[in-house]
Parts: structure tokens; C-alpha cells; sequence
């Protein structure tokens, strides 16, 4: 009987003890620390501001207050920082988008010209000399413009 007991008060109890301060002081700790964001430890700043001036009876001047209500609202304001730069990258998308459009448009339109001159398959040099029967005359103003969307003064 005084061996178990003993066995029980120098053995087995400390060991649950350690067990016990192992498991809160590492591996609850640890669990908290990873749980732990920079958004949670900036919330807790005012906390930890007016509970060190509640405990000293500090007066808090109203800069610190603000600023303490700033922190406390930074999900709000984040949102609102948020929606203002994804309104001006919208509208920069819009700009990009319009001007691949155009690109897209001009060399589509330039691929469509140079594919009419075939470079592979010239004709015989007496077909050139050739003067055309039916051959009327040239009007500038009736050719195609060399770009889409290029106006020439």
C-alpha cells in the first residue's frame, strides 16, 4: 500500500503534471500562435491601449481614441481601401481591353491586304507588258485604306 502510494504521489502525479503544463504552455500555445493573424493583434491594440489607461487612470487625449476606433474598424476601411483601387484596375482593365481590341482590329485588317500580294507566284514578264483591253482608270479615292481606324488628312 505505502508503495503505491508512493508510486502514485512521486511518480504518477507529476507526470500528469508536466503533461498537463506541456500541454498548455507548448502545444495550446503553438495552436494559438498559428490561429494568431496580423488582423486579430491589430484589433487587440485598443484593447491593450484602454485597459493599461483604465488600470493608470491615464486621460486618453482624442487623437488616441480615434485612432483606436481606426483599428477597431479596419475591416471596414480595408473593404473601402479595396473597392478603390479595384475601381481604378476596372478601369484600367477597360482601357487595356480596348486597346487590344484595336490592335487586334489593325492587324487583322493589315493581314487582310498583304494577303492579296503573293510574292511566290509571279506572272511572266510578257503578261505585264500587256496592255489591258477593258482597263479603266485609276481613281485613288477608290482603293482601300491601309489601316482600320487611321484617318489621313
Amino acid at each position: 500500500m505505502w508503495k503505491d502510494l508512493w508510486q502514485r504521489w512521486t511518480i504518477d502525479r507529476p507526470a500528469v503534471l508536466g503533461d498537463w503544463l506541456w500541454d498548455v504552455f507548448v502545444v495550446q500555445l503553438a495552436d494559438l500562435l498559428n490561429r494568431l493573424t496580423l488582423r486579430r493583434i491589430i484589433a487587440l491594440i485598443p484593447v491593450v491601449i484602454l485597459v493599461i489607461a483604465y488600470f493608470h487612470r491615464i486621460p486618453l487625449p482624442p487623437e488616441l481614441l480615434l485612432v483606436g476606433d481606426l483599428l477597431a474598424y479596419i475591416d471596414i476601411f480595408s473593404v473601402l481601401f479595396l473597392l478603390g483601387i479595384l475601381s481604378q484596375s476596372a478601369t484600367v482593365l477597360f482601357i487595356v481591353k480596348q486597346t487590344a481590341a484595336r490592335v487586334a482590329r489593325v492587324i487583322t485588317s493589315l493581314l487582310e491586304r498583304t494577303r492579296g500580294v503573293d510574292v511566290r507566284h509571279r506572272r511572266e514578264d510578257s503578261a505585264r507588258r500587256r496592255k489591258r483591253l477593258t482597263s479603266a482608270p485609276q481613281d485613288d479615292d477608290d482603293e482601300h485604306v491601309l489601316g482600320h481606324g487611321v484617318a489621313w488628312a
